[in-house]
């Protein structure tokens, strides 16, 4: 009598093990599909795959140097067949794309053999004979529809529970005395339209150089700190500016003390004062800041996740997208895929952590080209995706960068009105609103509150 062999794909084992090693994103692909450690047939593959997944889950890398030192460092290097073993998983990676497919075929194969064992037991059970032939059938049903239970793909959520989460939240609101329902971002005409800054969005702001959407998005920063002292960190991943230089205009704009005049030391008894006072006050903010020049995603995944883990997390500013690095090795892969996919990483980023995040973008040259000079969804820079992938898209215009009069009149007043328009929101109103900006301190601020009481009139 032939033996009979479980089912089992060791082939799909290897290549995902080496494609998690090669790509980056291919480890979160597969660990948030579901895939566990027991769906491996290979003993081999088992162990290592439970290696990776401990990294995963403590926020460390994953390549295969990383790899064979956690190996090593748990003495298992050796019960896997070695460094000669990993290298030749890597070497049979070609491409991240086949990363669901793999796990499902895993997946697959590990429900067959669980149902096989199952019946298997149901079988033994009932050579072994029951006294109670109902008992029997419901333990054997059982066993079933444990396995269909443990299923790991993602499930339906019925009516019932749905609606109840939107009555709950309803009712939360109503018993409110605020309409936020996110984050307090400061500025009322924003918080407004959107409701406050909601966890899991990915916020884009978008502009051309010279508009001020580093400092609006370091004010979005300062404001959320200020007004939820309670909550979270806020991580600012900044890949074009050091830190220091981030501290420097976080402090002028709240401070409202000239940034030239801090950079240089020269300031009045009353300037030295409440620079100090400013600064007290800022050292209990709970900032974190990030200026590696080429972080990948993957690094400010892990990041994060870690700065969540100890110090809870409300915000995440990266400043700016186009400046991400890859972190893939595909050598075929434009810089627009390459960009499509940074997006997207960012988006399920905002959603695993539960966090706001401001993403800010470059926009392309055709706004230059065109009478009007305020950008449309259409200039994002590099990749539709961006645009695809966001649930908002805050883009800038500055006129006095375009109008002579207009720039002489900011000079004097040491103040201008930058339009700041909501051109994509997936879940409410858009349109422009204005905010006031003052380019020696980098502050942005509120305008006169009567547009507000008239709108409420």
């Amino acid at each position: 009598m032939d033996m009979k062999v479980l089912p089992s794909v060791v082939e799909a084992e290897e290549s995902l093990l080496g494609t998690m090693m090669v790509y980056p994103t291919a480890a979160r692909t597969a660990i948030e599909a579901g895939l566990v450690e027991e769906d491996f047939y290979s003993d081999v593959n088992r162990r290592i795959f439970h290696e990776m997944n401990e990294m995963y889950r403590t926020g460390i890398d994953i390549d295969i140097t990383s790899v064979i030192s956690r190996l090593r460092d748990t003495n298992n290097l050796d019960k896997v067949g070695g460094i000669e073993y990993l290298t030749s998983l890597s070497k049979a990676a070609v491409t991240s794309a086949n990363t669901r497919g793999y796990v499902t075929l895993i997946q697959d194969k590990a429900i067959m053999r669980r149902m096989i064992e199952a019946c298997e037991e149901v079988v033994e059970d009932g050579y072994e004979g029951q006294p109670d032939a109902n008992a029997y059938l419901d333990e054997a049903e059982d066993k079933i529809l444990k396995i269909s239970r443990n299923r790991r793909t993602s499930e339906f959520e019925t009516s019932s529970e749905v609606f109840r989460k939107v009555a709950d939240k309803i009712q939360i609101m109503a018993e409110s005395k605020s309409s936020l329902t996110g984050l307090a971002s400061g500025f009322r005409d924003f918080d407004y339209k959107t409701h406050g800054l909601q966890r899991g969005d990915l916020i884009i702001l978008a502009a051309r150089p010279s508009m001020g959407k580093t400092a609006l998005a370091l004010n979005f920063a300062l404001q959320v700190a200020q007004h939820n002292r309670n909550g979270g960190a806020i991580a600012i991943f900044s890949l074009e500016m050091p830190t220091e230089s981030l501290g420097l205009r976080l402090l002028s704009a709240k401070s409202r003390i000239n940034a030239n005049k801090l950079k240089i030391g020269k300031l009045t008894q009353d300037e030295k004062n409440r620079m100090n006072e400013t600064l007290v006050d800022l050292q209990k903010l709970k900032f974190y800041m990030d200026d590696k020049s080429n972080i990948t995603v993957n690094e400010i995944f892990s990041k994060c996740r870690r700065l969540k883990n100890d110090q809870g997390l409300d915000l995440i500013v990266i400043d700016y997208i186009q400046l991400i690095a890859s972190g893939g090795k595909g050598r075929n892969s434009s810089r627009e895929q390459e960009v499509s996919e940074i997006s997207r990483s960012l988006k399920s980023l905002a959603r695993e952590l539960d966090v706001p995040v401001i993403a800010l973008s470059q926009l392309s040259r055709n706004v230059e080209s065109r009478d009007d000079k305020r950008p449309r969804l259409s200039d994002l820079r590099e990749s539709g995706a961006i645009e695809q992938d966001a649930d908002i898209v805050l883009m800038l215009y500055r006129e006095s960068y375009y109008d002579a009069k207009a720039r002489e009149l900011a000079a004097q007043n040491n103040s201008e009105a930058i339009e700041v328009n909501i051109a994509k929101h997936r879940n409410g109103d858009t349109g422009p609103f204005n905010l006031a900006f003052e380019p020696s301190t980098n502050a942005f601020l509120n305008i006169a509150r009567e547009r507000e009481e008239e709108r409420n009139s």
